[in-house]
């Protein structure tokens, strides 16, 4: 189900999410019973609101009066918790909407995820909540927590939360397990939580409708996500480029990069994965950081909740062991993390409180000079938190015992306190697992510095954050491309259709037209002057030179007589009755390095780019990249410079500079055709031939599919 938009669908989320009044279906004091956790929970938290215990048998639980049935709650119930097997629910779910329960959780698992029948269940589940109105959360999940209004409506043991009036965090999983280990985790590192939600299979509510609701609230800053399958990916694309423009940010982590992960998806919440490489493309162009691991997920969170301001650009690291400067060296290039140099004055500055024995550089090693004079700390720090090259600090220290972090920790302390950093600072132990529960500690969390065990985490971590998610959309002066082209016939459009749909938007081709004779090839050839190409046409023939219809560098017109003969031999010894629209007669471009432009609308997500090399490199080495059709060309440009075979573009030996601008302004206009005509399903340019600096590109061929006219998006 799709919730109603609006205030509405506010008011609807809202019952689950801050309920007034609750149903404990199920309810029971057995130790260790789901229900008897939700109990405790709602006991420890001192929930203030009405609490309703369900059970046909018992008449009193824990003290409690209970009710025998659904029946019997009265009417308008903000939020019911079925605590009960997976036969039982569709029956509750049924009595809950008879009642006007504003709101359903269901544990139970057994539904989508469990074959035929579960999936069955599952859309009268989903049916039932859409004719109703009534937010369903599940089934197969692990409930909901509200920390700011301390209501833990889970069957996982959830103390309080102190300190909610802070910005904070909300976790948003289809993963009930995951939602609860990430939900410890980041207790553990003191990080503020707002809500964590397991949404489930999503019979009814999704991801995007709690993130949707939780956008508009002033507490949540970060969103962290477990998404083993969109439901609503267009949607959760808009949404995530609502929370850039509030000042929000998504992190996600979505298994389904190996085929093996997506069929265990498939079991797990009944979600069917689409393509993950084209997810990663267009969340990350929305503004998401998307990340690998459960880790990652929770120390990108805290950089971003504790941190006063969102890390940017390089960042300068202190150590103090030789070795780990190199190996943070390499790590930092591996994951993508600037570090700039120090710049002349900051260098200067470091030179006259160092030792002599130690450079200045980044990343600093300071070596064991801090246990002899902890003030080094505070007398180096200054020059590196005013050099404008860093974005963000990470010290690296080395705390082995309680002694030794203390007579560390006390002039960090002790220079944070008194410089006041504008940029981000991140502490971490270069020896996890040295003492790490200090008072020192949670000061440093106190004053905005983002903690961590180890070095490597918060490296990670910070790359995550610096990594350019451009969201800048192109904003072209091209006439409205939907406007410029006419009606477009469904299916396969062949070479010479395809080149004129792309000559409308810009994107030249080399001189020709389509002939029906031979002597008309002849003419169209005179008209060109040689030498030309003769190309057979069909919808129906997609690989042209492997039909042995291309015939390349016909100097005359005998040689174009002969050649016309050849090419419908050839193509009737391929293809047998296959009748043709004609052959293209083209002038012979010139040689030029060869490029792959593509474009698909993905079902799912929508449309996409792909570009890499061409001709043997976009088969031998798939030196290729995807992109959000809607950059501008400067950032294409910049994703160009990223492949395997930049040189070549940048001119290598002998040969010159491509013409750059030129490709991104081919492929902006792509981009910008697939987004304004949505029933183009595909496009490929191959080759797509680059000329030297300021000599453009040429189309030498193109194939375009168009959407059956059933199949186009509404």
């Amino acid at each position: 189900m799709q919730l109603e938009t609006g205030e509405k669908a506010q008011s609807n989320v809202n019952r689950l999410l801050r309920p007034r009044s609750i149903a404990l279906v199920g309810a029971s004091s057995k130790p260790g019973s789901l229900s008897e956790t939700v109990l405790e929970n709602l006991e420890r938290a001192e929930y203030s609101g009405t609490l309703h215990l369900i059970h046909p048998k018992r008449p009193v639980i824990r003290g409690r009066q209970c009710l025998g049935s659904v029946e019997e709650l009265p009417v308008g119930v903000d939020c019911a918790v079925l605590a009960i097997p997976g036969s039982a629910v569709l029956a509750s779910v049924r009595a809950c909407a008879e009642r006007r329960v504003g709101s359903v959780i269901v544990f139970a698992a057994g539904f989508a995820e469990a074959g035929e029948q579960g999936q069955a269940e599952q859309r009268e589940l989903n049916q039932i909540a859409r004719e109703s109105g009534m937010v369903l959360e599940g089934p197969n999940c692990l409930g909901m927590v509200n920390y700011v209004d301390r209501i833990p409506l889970t069957f996982v043991v959830t103390p309080p939360q102190e300190g909610c009036d802070a910005r904070g965090a909300a976790i948003l999983s289809q993963s009930g397990a995951l939602a609860a280990v990430i939900a410890v985790n980041m207790r553990h590192h003191r990080i503020p939580l707002k809500y964590s939600i397991s949404t489930g299979n999503e019979a009814s509510t999704g991801i995007e409708d709690f993130l949707e609701y939780l956008l508009n609230d002033a507490l949540t800053h970060v969103f962290a996500l477990v998404v083993e399958q969109f439901r609503q990916p267009k949607r959760f694309l808009q949404l995530a480029k609502r929370a850039h423009a509030a000042g929000k940010i998504i992190v996600l982590l979505h298994p389904g990069r190996s085929r093996e992960a997506r069929a265990s998806a498939a079991t797990h919440t009944g979600a069917i994965a689409g393509d993950y490489d084209v997810m990663h493309t267009l969340v990350t162009s929305a503004g998401v950081i998307h990340v690998d691991s459960m880790e990652e997920l929770v120390d990108v969170t805290q950089i971003l909740v504790r941190c006063q301001g969102l890390p940017q650009g390089g960042a300068a690291v202190f150590t103090e062991s030789g070795a780990f400067k190199a190996l943070t060296l390499d790590l930092c290039e591996r994951v993508g993390l600037d570090l700039p140099k120090l710049s002349p004055q900051a260098e200067s500055a470091l030179r006259q409180v160092l030792p002599a024995f130690i450079p200045p550089s980044n990343p600093l090693d300071l070596t064991a000079q801090g246990l002899v004079d902890p003030t080094l700390y505070r007398r180096t720090l200054p020059a590196v938190l005013d050099d404008d090259s860093f974005g963000s600090v990470v010290l690296a220290i080395i705390l082995t015992d309680p002694q030794t972090t203390k007579l560390k920790l006390m002039p960090i302390l002790d220079a944070l306190r008194t410089l006041r950093p504008q940029k981000p600072v991140l502490f971490s132990a270069l020896d996890e697992g040295a003492p790490f529960d200090f008072p020192e500690i949670e000061e440093l969390r106190n004053m905005g510095v983002a903690c961590f065990p180890s070095p490597e985490r918060a490296i990670r971590a910070l790359a995550h954050v610096t990594a350019e998610r451009p969201i800048e959309e192109d904003v072209g002066n091209e006439q409205n491309v939907a406007t410029a082209i006419n009606s477009l016939p469904a299916g396969v459009l062949p070479e010479y259709m395809s080149k004129a749909v792309l000559a409308t938007i810009g994107i030249p081709s080399p001189a020709g037209r389509l002939a029906h004779s031979a002597e008309e090839a002849v003419e169209i050839a005179r008209e060109l002057r040689f030498p030309v190409v003769l190309k057979a046409q069909s919808a129906d023939l997609g690989h042209k030179t492997e039909a042995g219809g291309v015939v390349l560098g016909l100097e005359t017109a005998d040689a174009v007589m002969k050649a016309w003969s050849v090419v419908h031999a050839n193509v009737l010894k391929y293809r047998p009755g296959l009748c043709l629209d004609g052959i293209l007669v083209e002038r012979m471009a010139s040689r030029g390095l060869e490029l792959i432009v593509g474009a698909r609308h993905d079902a799912q997500w929508g449309p996409v780019l792909l570009v890499g090399l061409g001709g043997i490199f976009a088969e031998a080495i798939q030196d290729t990249c995807l992109m959000a059709p809607n950059r501008t060309r400067k950032a294409i440009v910049r994703e160009l410079l990223r492949l395997r075979g930049n040189a070549l573009l940048r001119g290598y030996r002998e040969t010159p500079e491509a013409d750059l601008e030129a490709v991104a302004d081919a492929v902006a206009r792509v981009g910008k055709l697939m987004v304004e005509v949505p029933e183009i399903v595909e496009v490929d340019i191959n080759p797509l031939v680059v000329y030297p600096k300021a000599s453009g590109v040429v189309a030498l061929d193109a194939l375009i599919v168009v959407a059956e006219k059933d199949e186009r998006p509404a």
